[in-house]
């Protein structure tokens, strides 16, 4: 199939968005799910006592298309995004959405936009970004009575603008992103909303992401403000366990890797002491992937791991597997990929 490209500059794209030609939109409505909506419209129209604006009701994902070498188009382990968003929905009250609605929403939508899959070897991905929110007018505190659910995408270039670079981060202080036994391990608004003074933190001490200790104790390690948090030491593959961290299905895909490496994969309590030995250290998520982290600041103390200009040889490993498997170029054996076209 040839398709004709959009004129965008796709060597330079940056994390951002670019309104795209369709998006799909599902109704929940008196206990079922509607048809879906093809719409070229990106606004929304809501009732002003949507529970989603007032008691933030509320959940979305992430995940990537891409073109592979080849010339197919993929997308990366959408039937995880389906199980992650539903574990959302479960936590907040909100409706599940059948595997096959998710599914079938996340290739209505790449199809619909494939002049905006970016080419391959372009370094971009079309970012997929389902949306769920309660709708149903409702000014007392409980769930909505109505629930859209919608699929769009966005063609997008590295979340940092180096792409693959060492980057330095800091403990954010004075700040939690999530509570114990709260929403941490869901992927909804409100825990990025506690994490924006955190940001502010983190810009105004020089760096780039801010990593979160543990609300409970302010002891061990969480996350960072974008992404899960990984160590190398030696031959193992370090990632925190935590009932207020967001499972990645980056990081659950890397660990995967990492085993295949020979590596042992440990998801275990981190200690922030414990991070000064490590070998490398590496945020991973959808956007980045892994973005290499060359310094933690951590009051008054600098921990510093690798290289300042350039990633250490096993993420670099991870990273090249990875990104080698969504592009086609290294035997997808696990079966991630979803073929679209």
């Amino acid at each position: 199939m040839s398709v004709v490209k959009a004129d965008l500059d796709w060597s330079n794209l940056p994390f951002t968005y670019v309104k795209t030609d369709k998006n799909v939109r599902y109704h929940y409505k008196d206990g079922s799910w509607g048809a879906p909506e093809i719409c070229e419209e990106d606004m929304l129209s809501i009732n002003i006592a949507a529970p989603a604006l007032h008691y933030g009701q509320q959940g979305f994902e992430g995940l990537k298309a891409f073109e592979t070498r080849d010339g197919r188009v993929v997308c990366f382990r959408p039937d995880e995004n389906a199980k992650r968003m539903n574990r959302t929905n479960s936590r907040i009250n909100m409706p599940e959405i059948p595997e096959e609605i998710f599914i079938s929403a996340v290739e209505t939508v790449i199809r619909e936009n494939i002049r905006f899959v970016p080419p391959y070897g372009t370094g971009a991905s079309l970012y997929l970004r389902p949306l769920m929110i309660g709708v149903g007018p409702k000014v007392g505190l409980g769930p909505a009575d109505e629930y859209i659910f919608l699929v769009f995408a966005t063609p997008v270039g590295p979340y940092y603008k180096g792409g693959f670079k060492p980057v330095d981060a800091v403990i954010v202080e004075g700040f939690d992103r999530a509570a114990p036994h709260g929403v941490g391990d869901c992927k909804v608004g409100g825990n990025y909303a506690a994490g924006l003074p955190g940001s502010k933190f983190v810009k105004e001490q020089g760096c780039a992401v801010g990593l979160y200790l543990d609300p409970q104790h302010n002891r061990y390690i969480d996350e960072f403000s974008t992404s899960n948090f990984i160590g190398i030491k030696d031959s193992s593959y370090i990632t925190p366990k935590s009932p207020s961290i967001l499972p990645s299905i980056t990081n659950k895909s890397l660990a995967t890797i990492a085993q295949d490496m020979g590596m042992l994969v440990e998801s275990r309590q981190v200690e922030i002491g414990e991070v000064e030995g490590f070998d490398e250290v590496g945020a991973v998520g959808t956007a980045a992937v892994i973005t290499p982290v060359h310094s933690i600041k951590y009051g008054d103390k600098i921990l510093t791991f690798g290289e300042k200009d350039s990633a250490g040889p096993v993420l670099t490993k991870l990273y090249e597997t990875l990104t080698k498997i969504q592009t086609g170029e290294v035997e997808d054996k696990h079966r991630w990929l979803l073929e679209i076209l």
